[in-house]
């Protein structure tokens, strides 16, 4: 498919902007993205399966399988960050019987950054390599191949919790470390072949696949909180953490293989796997990596917002966010020293961060094409001092604590968490519906790519804010 060549619109597109006229939208589309052609030319292809009318999503079963494989695609991460007191038991001397604690080190202050650079700088190759193979393997076999590698490694952990590593500490980090990134980068696969399927299917689809990977942090977060609650042994919680994960993992592969199977889905597939023409057959299937000019040309834009929100809220969000405490603290009290963080830190964001996600199933202001959704994205910067001037410790040079009451990070966790949700939602949604309906896929694919750049960037940059504090 040449990129020059006259493209047909996206089956699927539901976002028909009813308040400005054609004129309107084709100068916009101009100044933003430097397209002069309508953003979602009015037509349809011609097929048995296009005159059809699309069944109906009996008991929203398709709904909910790509709500839970958003959960899927998130959970594996959220559960590693999440086990931050396992880890660091883990880490240090506490882990042997005869050892003493000694958590407070290099590894422990800035274990959070390790995971962040581990997790997204192998996600950024394994979607680039997603985008490479997209056409040359199915949907079905990278994504389940990515869910039972996933799931192989949690099995590898979960087994290694009994285990006493205190005499290989550095071993185990190491081993920790690349668990992370095959993790991640098996996860992004995964996600990012879910966006590519999702594009293919009403906004509706989109939407539900996203708010799931917000409910996939919510879960680890709350079973993180439970774990503290009524586990007397960090190995039996996390013992029990790990459990629930590969038991997801297997949940997730079945819901998966009963996708095809429904009315609702089968259609969407079906005409996703339908040619416009001949020449249109003939070229897609010659060209084994899909046309990135064309893709971009339409989403460049809407992948910087993705980027940017992202950087900011990766940058804050463990790694600084889950170091500040509280101003109270009390070795007596239960509520400053063992639940504040998880509590103000892990669920709060996945929380808020799920409301701005849902928010966007009835919501869609801005536009694709509106320059209030760049600017929007870019405020979120003054995010960053914020939490800066929060209590964060230690802090090595940085010694004054301007936000010295614990309602403001709180205030400031619920702000990071509702603008990522839905701010990173709107571009996500928006990209595999203003291309082609055959470059669905590969937009999704691409829109992925610019959110994990975002993720891998603003983890390298967390490192570097840790150490300033």
């Amino acid at each position: 498919m040449d990129g020059n060549q006259s493209l047909q619109p996206s089956l699927n597109s539901t976002y028909m902007p009813s308040d400005i006229s054609c004129d309107e939208e084709h100068s916009e589309g101009e100044a933003v993205g430097g397209d002069t052609s309508p953003l979602l030319p009015r037509q349809q292809p011609a097929g048995s399966l296009a005159d059809r009318r699309p069944p109906d999503d009996s008991y929203n079963m398709v709904y909910f399988i790509f709500f839970l494989m958003g959960i899927g695609s998130l959970l594996p991460w959220n559960f590693f960050i999440t086990a931050k007191q396992y880890w660091l038991y883990k880490l240090s001397n506490s882990s042997s019987p005869s050892g003493h604690e000694d958590t407070q080190n290099d590894i422990s202050d800035y274990f959070e950054s390790y995971l962040a650079i581990a997790s997204t700088v192998p996600s950024v190759l394994c979607l680039i390599l997603n985008y490479l193979l997209v056409n040359r393997f199915s949907s079905r076999v990278r994504i389940l191949v990515s869910l039972i590698l996933i799931l192989l490694v949690f099995v590898v952990t979960t087994v290694l919790v009994k285990v006493d590593v205190s005499g290989c500490r550095m071993q185990f980090f190491g081993g920790t470390l690349a668990s992370v990134a095959l993790v991640s980068g098996m996860s992004n696969i995964f996600s990012g072949s879910m966006f590519g399927i999702s594009g293919h299917f009403p906004m509706r689809i989109s939407q539900a696949l996203i708010s799931g990977q917000a409910m996939g942090g919510t879960l680890s977060a709350v079973a993180s909180i439970v774990d503290l609650a009524v586990a007397n042994d960090v190995t039996n919680s996390a013992l029990v953490y790990f459990l629930t994960a590969d038991i997801f993992t297997l949940f997730c592969i079945g819901m998966y293989l009963l996708l095809p199977k429904l009315d609702y889905s089968r259609y969407y597939m079906e005409m996703a796997a339908t040619p416009f023409s001949e020449s249109n057959s003939h070229n897609s299937s010659s060209n084994s990596v899909p046309p990135l000019k064309p893709i971009l040309k339409k989403t460049w834009v809407l992948g910087c917002c993705v980027f940017y929100v992202f950087f900011i809220s990766i940058m804050i969000f463990p790694a600084v966010s889950s170091g500040i405490q509280s101003m109270n603290k009390d070795p007596g009290n239960p509520w400053t020293t063992t639940y504040f963080v998880p509590l103000t830190s892990f669920l709060l964001y996945n929380i808020a961060d799920f409301c701005g996600r849902q928010a966007t199933a009835w919501l869609q202001v801005p536009g694709p094409t509106s320059r209030m959704l760049p600017l929007l994205v870019f405020l979120r910067t003054v995010l960053v001092p914020l939490f800066i001037l929060c209590n964060y410790q230690p802090r090595y040079h940085l010694h004054d604590v301007f936000f010295a009451h614990d309602l403001f990070p709180v205030v400031f966790v619920c702000l990071l968490g509702i603008s990522n949700g839905y701010l990173g939602t709107l571009p996500m949604i928006y990209g595999p519906k203003v291309v082609p309906r055959e470059l669905a896929e590969p937009a999704g694919v691409i829109m992925s790519f610019f959110l994990t750049l975002g993720l891998a960037a603003g983890s390298a940059f967390s490192v570097g804010l840790v150490y300033c504090l």
